[in-house]
């Protein structure tokens, strides 16, 4: 089952999903970088895939020609990643 990143609900689209797609359940295109297999916001660009073009705004539909949809949902479904501030980390080292 695909499923939207954004509202966790799924998305029925057989064979490629295409940029003017839209989510039935919130309305946002699902050929977007949180909704793909190479994304990581930990890796470089949060992209896994080395040949692909940057893409700024991971949550608009883009052209990547690398895009592969996602098989599980993301952990965080739609809330960016917990970054640690400066100050925390430096608490937490001199703990």
């Amino acid at each position: 089952m695909r499923i939207c990143f954004n509202c966790g609900q799924g998305i029925n689209v057989a064979g490629k999903i295409g940029r003017r797609e839209v989510c039935s359940g919130c309305g946002k295109g699902p050929h977007v970088c949180r909704n793909c297999h190479f994304y990581d916001p930990q890796a470089y660009n949060a992209c896994h895939e080395p040949q692909a073009e940057r893409v700024l705004d991971k949550d608009r539909s883009n052209f990547c020609e690398y895009f592969s949809f996602r098989d599980d949902a993301l952990p965080e479904m739609g809330r960016p990643p917990v970054v640690p501030s400066a100050k925390e980390k430096l608490s937490a080292l001199f703990k």
